[in-house]
């Protein structure tokens, strides 16, 4: 299994020097490849990686710099106009590989060696060859059967430098299980972030303090003389504004998807468009500052981890369809209770979504594994609606025995 953890870099005034320097002559060596791409005809990874140490005879700083280091440079190069290509592939328009100008470089990475994380009684140091010990902030201990096949070394618009460590440990994820004890469908919103089939309702993240201090440093920043000293020094605020609220949001984000993940065997999801949701007209703030993207990946991995199935349903209809029989009702976002004409089932908004997306969930994974058989909707056969009685077996016995608070007659 393969992930990484994230630590602070202590580096002395003179390894920051030399990290900068190091950062700065990969973005040079990425340039002058990028270069060589545009005229070469078809240049490969591997006769292009090859030309290094030739590089090195004339360009006698490189010799300064790791070899690892600068073999990753021409492979995320090359990786970067992959991608571009399968991009066009798939009918999206797409530009080309730009060149980096000083500062918009900002991370370099060693590979299979070159590095070594020691800990000390005293200061944790991280070893990168061509540069020393590096104090490092290392929070939490590694797992004690992980190996460490990468550094990545980045520099933050703050500039401070964080490495991240590349593990792998030899067990793979825990099998997930046969038989669904614990399910649960989540409906993100603005009003309340996640409402779930549990009845749980999570307000959205108060960051207003934080948004409040990052208008007011812009405002600061507007006013310097672009480029000189006092324009640098609030530009680092501004960008320590900006990493406040980012660490806010992830730590929200990152607690509530481990919540979610760890303690159910199934957790289904919208599978939403967010780039799409974020261009429309009207309220795209809160929508990009909702994170729900972000929210949704950490929750498709943490539930790999886990061994929790993940199952992202199509969103058209969730608000719309009632969770008891099915018939669909327009409703404006300011009706905060669904009420079916046909039915008489009442019952809060995101609630009712939220099981629809649980129904559509147990049907979708219902589809591929014989062992869950396929329910015309999730709603629990105990609440209290006629139309309820409709309800066939999950597979999930645990779904039967819970309590409806949110739905009344």
């Amino acid at each position: 299994m393969n992930f990484a953890y994230r630590f602070r870099l202590n580096p002395t005034p003179s390894q920051q020097k030399h990290l900068a320097w190091t950062l700065d002559t990969c973005r040079q060596v990425r340039n002058h490849f990028l270069h060589r791409m545009n005229r070469v005809e078809n240049p490969t990874y591997t006769s292009e990686q090859n030309r290094l140490p030739d590089l090195k005879e004339w360009w006698t700083e490189l010799q300064d710099v790791n070899s690892k280091v600068l073999q990753m440079v021409v492979r995320r190069l090359y990786t970067d106009r992959s991608n571009l290509k399968k991009k066009k592939e798939k009918g999206h328009t797409v530009g080309q590989l730009k060149w980096k100008g000083k500062g918009y470089y900002h991370s370099f990475e060693y590979n299979q060696s070159g590095f070594e994380l020691k800990k000390t009684s005293g200061q944790d140091r991280l070893y990168l060859n061509k540069i020393g010990d590096v104090p490092i902030v290392a929070h939490r201990d590694l797992p004690t059967d992980a190996e460490v096949k990468g550094v990545v070394v980045k520099r933050e618009p703050t500039g401070n430098w964080y490495a991240s460590l590349q593990l792998e440990t030899p067990d793979n994820p825990p099998e997930k299980p046969d038989e669904l004890t614990k399910t649960v469908g989540i409906d993100v919103g603005i009003l309340n972030y996640a409402s779930d089939t549990d009845g749980t309702a999570v307000g959205s993240l108060n960051v207003s303090d934080e948004r409040k201090r990052l208008e007011r440093a812009q405002r600061d920043l507007s006013r310097k003389e672009h480029g000189s000293n006092n324009w640098e020094e609030q530009r680092k605020t501004v960008a320590r504004c900006h990493a406040d609220l980012k660490r806010k949001r992830r730590d929200f984000l990152h607690k509530l998807s481990n919540y979610y993940a760890s303690t159910y065997d199934l957790v289904a999801v919208e599978d939403l468009d967010v780039k799409g949701l974020v261009e429309l007209s009207g309220n795209s703030r809160n929508r990009a500052g909702a994170a729900w993207g972000t929210f949704l990946r950490m929750l498709e991995y943490k539930c790999e981890r886990e061994g929790t199935y993940f199952v992202a349903v199509e969103p058209a209809g969730t608000t719309k369809e009632c969770a008891a029989c099915g018939v669909k009702t327009d409703k404006p976002l300011w009706v905060r209770e669904h009420s079916c004409p046909s039915c008489g089932f009442t019952a809060d908004r995101d609630w009712n979504a939220a099981w629809n997306i649980l129904s559509r969930g147990i049907k979708q994974l219902g589809a591929g594994r014989s062992e869950t058989t396929p329910a015309e909707t999730a709603l629990p056969t105990g609440t209290d609606s006629v139309p309820a009685k409709r309800v066939v077996e999950t597979g999930s016995p645990d779904l039967k025995e819970r309590a409806a608070p949110a739905v009344s007659e």
